[in-house]
C-alpha cells in the first residue's frame, strides 16, 4: 500500500472538526492544544464539540479554553432529558446540521493529532476527489501487557480495514480519524436506517457511502495523519469496548461483508476445534501444525508491516515481538466475541446501551 504524497496545493476548503465527548476532562485539553497548532490556517476550520452529558467538568473546561483557541470553537450540549438509542449519532447529526464546513472531519476527545493532520486530509480530499477518507488510529503510552497486546490486535483491525478499502471492498474504519464532505452525508440520508444501533456511526455510515459512491473511498496512509489514543486499561473495559464494536456486525446490509465476518469467525473457531481434537487424539497432529503454521505465516508479515507503520521505533520492534503471543490468543478472542455479540447490551461511558 503506497504512502500518500501530498500535492502541497491546499484548496482552502473550510473544515468542520466534530468531536463528541463524555467525561473527557483528563484528555480534551491536549486535543484542543493539538488543534491550536495545526499547520492548516486557523481561519479555515472550526471545531464543534458536543458534550454528551458529562459529569466530570468537561463542559466547563472546554468553555474556559475558548479564550485560548485560535480557531472557532463551538460547544453544544446534548439534551440529557431525552432518551436516545444512539446518543453519539444524534450528537453528530446535530453538529453537522450546524457545521459551516464543506468537509467534515471526526476525532474523539481522548485522541492526539499531529500538526499536519488537517492539511494532509484536505489535500487528499481534493487530489483524490474523495467521498470518504479513512485514517489510521493507534494506541500510545501503553503500560501493561494487556495494553501492549491491544496495540497489536488493533493494528490487525486497522490493517484489514485499510487493505479492504484500498481494494475497493470497504469493511472497517474508525470514527477517531474519519472525513467526508457534508454534502455526501446529506446525500446518503445521514444515519437514517442505522440510527437504531448505539454503535456504527463510522463503519455503517461508510457502507452507506460506499454503496452510493463506489470507488470514491480512500485510506489515507501518511505518518503525519495517524491519530493516537489510549488502550483500555482493564479487561472489563476492553470487553465492553470490543462487545460494542462486535454488536453491529449483523446490521451490515452488504451480504459480502457479513459473509466475511462469518468466515473470520469460522476459520478461527476451526483452529480451536482442531487443537481440541488433536489433544483428544482424533486429529492428526501434523495436520494441526501445518494448519496453524500456514495461518501464522499468512498473518505475521502483513501485521508486522502495519505495526511498523503505526508505531515509532523502538516501540514498533517491541510490539512486533508480541505478535506470536497475540496470534495464539486471537482465535479464542474472535470466537468469544463472535458469540458475545449475539447477546444484546453493553456498558459504555457509564451507560447501559443496547
Amino acid at each position: 500500500m503506497p504512502r500518500y504524497q501530498p500535492t502541497g496545493q491546499p484548496a482552502g476548503t473550510f473544515i468542520s472538526v466534530l468531536i463528541v465527548v463524555r467525561n473527557e476532562v483528563e484528555h480534551i485539553t491536549a486535543l484542543m492544544e493539538d488543534l491550536n497548532h495545526q499547520t492548516y490556517p486557523s481561519d479555515q476550520f472550526e471545531v464543534i464539540i458536543t458534550d454528551d452529558g458529562s459529569t466530570d467538568g468537561t463542559f466547563q473546561l472546554i468553555e474556559q479554553y475558548r479564550q485560548r483557541a485560535r480557531y472557532s470553537l463551538r460547544l453544544f450540549s446534548l439534551p440529557t432529558e431525552v432518551h436516545l438509542r444512539s446518543p453519539k449519532k444524534q450528537a453528530i447529526a446535530a453538529a453537522i446540521a450546524q457545521a459551516r464546513g464543506e468537509l467534515i472531519v471526526h476525532t474523539d476527545g481522548d485522541c492526539r493529532v499531529g500538526k499536519q493532520w488537517l492539511s494532509i486530509i484536505e489535500d487528499c480530499y481534493h487530489s483524490r476527489q474523495a467521498c470518504l477518507i479513512s485514517g489510521a488510529v493507534t494506541f500510545t503510552e501503553e503500560a501493561s501487557l494487556l495494553e501492549k497486546m491491544q496495540t497489536v490486535e488493533f493494528s490487525s483491525l486497522m490493517g484489514s480495514g485499510a487493505c479492504s478499502l484500498t481494494w475497493g471492498f470497504p469493511t472497517m474504519c474508525n470514527g477517531a480519524n474519519l472525513a467526508y464532505p457534508k454534502a455526501v452525508f446529506e446525500e446518503v440520508g445521514g444515519f437514517a436506517g442505522i440510527d437504531h444501533l448505539a454503535s456504527g456511526d463510522d463503519e455503517l455510515l461508510m457502507h452507506k457511502i460506499a454503496r452510493r459512491y463506489p470507488g470514491r473511498l480512500v485510506f489515507l496512509k501518511h505518518p503525519d495523519t495517524i491519530v493516537r489514543t489510549l488502550a483500555q486499561p482493564t479487561l472489563h473495559q476492553f470487553f465492553q469496548q470490543r462487545k460494542r464494536w462486535a454488536s453491529k456486525w449483523n446490521a451490515y446490509q452488504d451480504r459480502k461483508i457479513s459473509l466475511l465476518a462469518i468466515f473470520v469467525f469460522i476459520s478461527n473457531a476451526a483452529l480451536i476445534a482442531a487443537a481440541v481434537l488433536t489433544v483428544l487424539g482424533k486429529y492428526p497432529i501434523w495436520v494441526f501444525i501445518l494448519q496453524a503454521w500456514v495461518k501464522f505465516l499468512a498473518e505475521f508479515l502483513p501485521l508486522a508491516c502495519f505495526v511498523s507503520y503505526l508505531q515509532k521505533p523502538p516501540q514498533a520492534f517491541r510490539r512486533i515481538l508480541l505478535i506470536p503471543l497475540v496470534q495464539v490468543i486471537y482465535p479464542f478472542y474472535v470466537a468469544f466475541f463472535g458469540l458475545a455479540a449475539q447477546r444484546k447490551g453493553y456498558q459504555w461511558k457509564g451507560r447501559n446501551m443496547q
